[in-house]
């Protein structure tokens, strides 16, 4: 059996992909699972023989969970496309997958940058997601089925690696403020749905101005996220912003009439 194949869902990634591919080109098998790409994204992961599942995009962890179910290696790792392992850590998965491991699930710890700078403070770093698993472990693992912030959960032990996960997360500003609009639409959803959303006064307060200031005072001082300069202040108040926006907007969906 083929020792580790790799999962990837895209959607006009052509400026990550090419970066992600070269990072595992090694693997021996790459599922890349597209939904309607109008860029060269299809073109890239062809030329680096993957292989290329085109559907319609079910959600997040719908999709992810499709493309792991295509893969065939006693091992799977599933990347996002805008991230992709450093030499450190491609050494570091090949070593310890060829010394028949005795956990079936590893953490990998995130680097994330932000207008090209790593986000070293205020709870940025290490931003552990367990990424690799054995895909014929007693209880296979897959994302929750969620609208947004899909996670696998692990059953069993686990363990962390050393080296970093690299995550190209936001080039641009226009980028962030675009993804942090359509995520938080998203999580608003699913406060509604769960009941949560914030109809009462004080509730609205809390969730809409008080946590979020507060929780930007916490991040970017008493967890030094001032140490990462313009970019890590732009980075905590708009995260910041981000959980207000979701809360206002579960919020204004609750108050309407559903049809």
């Amino acid at each position: 059996m083929p020792l580790l194949s790799v999962a990837i869902v895209t959607r006009n990634e052509e400026d990550n992909l090419a970066r992600t591919l070269a990072s595992v080109a090694w693997a021996d098998q790459i599922i890349v699972v597209d939904s309607g790409s109008t860029d060269g994204t299809v073109e890239i992961a062809r030329r680096a023989n993957a292989t290329v599942l085109e559907r319609p995009w079910p959600g997040f962890a719908a999709q992810k969970n499709f493309a792991i179910a295509q893969c065939t290696s006693e091992w799977v790792l599933s990347l996002d496309a805008d991230e992709e392992l450093s030499t450190n850590l491609q050494q570091e998965i090949r070593q310890i997958l060829s010394s028949e491991p005795s956990v079936d699930a590893f953490y990998l710890k995130r680097r994330n940058f932000f207008l090209g700078r790593w986000i070293r403070h205020g709870g940025f770093y290490p931003d552990a997601k367990l990424r690799l698993f054995r895909r014929g472990a007693p209880h296979p693992l897959e994302f929750e089925q969620r609208l947004v912030h899909e996670t696998i959960r692990p059953h069993g032990k686990t363990a962390t690696l050393q080296f970093d996960l690299i995550h190209h997360a936001y080039p641009t500003l226009e980028s962030y403020i675009e993804h942090m609009d359509r995520y938080s639409s998203l999580g608003a959803q699913m406060l509604v749905e769960k009941g949560r959303a914030p109809t009462g006064i004080f509730a609205f307060l809390a969730h809409v101005l008080f946590i979020p200031a507060l929780a930007f005072k916490w991040n970017y001082i008493f967890r030094l996220g001032i140490l990462d300069g313009r970019e890590g202040l732009l980075q905590h108040l708009y995260h910041a912003g981000y959980s207000s926006w979701k809360y206002a907007k579960a919020w204004d969906l609750a108050r309407k009439p559903r049809s």
